[in-house]
């Protein structure tokens, strides 16, 4: 008991310090705080390292008790009664609970479902999707406030450079490409646009990290070497199609269960995302080939590939915006035509999205032909293509393309 108190003790120092650096103003902050003047539980999920406690930590008012259990005391804890008394003991009396990757712990989720019956504002975070939401979805069904955290967006990140984010068109427009390069290079992890560190090493040891902590041990991966190897083929294959059978036979894995499993596992971990093959049928989207995309460039960036192309890059930087503005990850292909994203609200299709450094004569069948017949087909209402520096409005058998520039789309949020 007494090192338990010893190692909350030291958290609240940690704690006085972080609130003390410098604090890039988030856009899930304002979710936060509505979330803050409900009785419902708050969960903030996202990667390790984006700023999930460092959101919580600022915007929190008034006096709150903090435990972080992403340390190797506290998360063997087997009595939360004893956990809630040494946090009151330290902190004093509070009636905010601020709980720090609590899915280390068994058992958390009726801990936490009790402490909301007591009265207590419970603030969660997590760095794994599924352990969260499964057990959320389990114990505290329709009464939890999720507020997604993934690292830096363009427009944070150049809220962080100091730069404002304008759309219009400008003798600025080389300036703000500039910063999309960079963006597109090293990514926005916290650390690396804030502090200046290495986003090279700072990935390398960002995805062992994770790949150790948030999957070999939460999930008892045994051959964590292929676990490993898997991973290194997705992010080094971002922005392209998988199957489970091919990453089967090609990293010689012993079964297509184990590979979905192992798949799973790092999407929950938020270390990749997943785009289904968009379909009507179902089945028929279940059985196709899947998409990969990273969740920020610094993990491709960390000696994985060198050089990546720059049309991948930019459709890898789309699929991310996308999940942080709430749409699920769709892509449509069949034997002639191929779209890289499909937008849904609902069962509707509201826009197709392709993206591609530019338009040129040898790919506007692909890029643009091919997007208005997809959606003609899928009836959706608009279409866009991105490109990197290009800006029009194209008119293709009678349907509207418009075409704008990656930094601005990424702007306009």
């Amino acid at each position: 008991m007494h090192r338990m108190r010893e190692h909350i003790i030291t958290q609240k120092y940690e704690l006085e310090r972080l609130k003390k650096e410098p604090y890039v103003k988030r856009e899930a902050e304002e979710k936060l705080k509505q979330g803050l003047q409900t009785d419902l539980i708050k969960v903030i999920s996202g990667p390790r390292r984006a700023g999930k406690s460092f959101l919580a930590a600022r915007t929190l008012k008034g006096y709150f008790g903090y435990v972080n259990f992403d340390d190797e005391v506290l998360a063997k804890t087997e009595d939360f009664n004893e956990i809630l008394k040494l946090t009151h003991e330290v902190y004093g009396d509070f009636k905010t609970l601020f709980l720090d990757e609590v899915q280390n712990v068994e058992g958390w989720e009726l801990f936490v479902d009790r402490m909301r019956r007591l009265g207590y504002n419970v603030v969660l975070t997590g760095s794994n999707s599924k352990l969260l939401s499964s057990e959320l979805a389990t114990h505290l069904t329709g009464r939890y406030w999720e507020v997604k955290v993934l690292p830096f967006s363009f427009r944070e990140f150049l809220s962080a450079e100091k730069v404002e984010p304008k759309v219009e068109i400008s003798p600025q427009e080389g300036k703000m490409l500039s910063r999309l390069s960079e963006y597109l290079e090293k990514g926005g992890f916290p650390e690396i646009v804030v502090k200046g560190y290495d986003y090279r090493n700072y990935g390398k040891m960002l995805f062992d990290s994770i790949i150790m902590k948030d999957v070999v041990r939460r999930r008892n991966v045994k051959y964590s070497s292929t676990l490993y190897e898997l991973a290194l083929y997705l992010v080094s294959n971002f922005a392209r199609e998988f199957s489970y059978t091919r990453l089967k036979n090609t990293l010689d894995i012993g079964s297509v269960h184990t590979v979905k499993n192992y798949v799973d596992y790092l999407e929950e971990s938020f270390i990749i995302l997943k785009a289904e093959r968009f379909s009507y049928k179902l089945r028929e989207s279940l059985k196709s080939p899947k998409k990969v995309y990273v969740v920020d460039p610094a993990l491709l960036s960390a000696g994985f590939i060198s050089s990546p192309n720059l049309g991948r890059k930019m459709e890898n930087a789309v699929a991310v915006e996308l999940l942080r503005r709430g749409y699920e990850l769709w892509y449509w292909r069949d034997v002639r035509r191929e779209v890289d994203f499909v937008l849904k609200k609902g069962l509707k299709i509201v826009e197709l999205i392709q993206v591609t450094k530019e338009i040129t004569r040898d790919n506007y069948g692909r890029e643009v032909r091919n997007l208005v017949a997809v959606g003609k087909e899928l009836k959706a209402k608009k279409l866009s293509v991105i490109t990197w520096d290009e800006e029009d409005v194209i008119e293709v058998d009678g349907r509207e393309v418009r075409v704008i520039p990656l930094w601005k789309w990424l702007i306009e949020g």
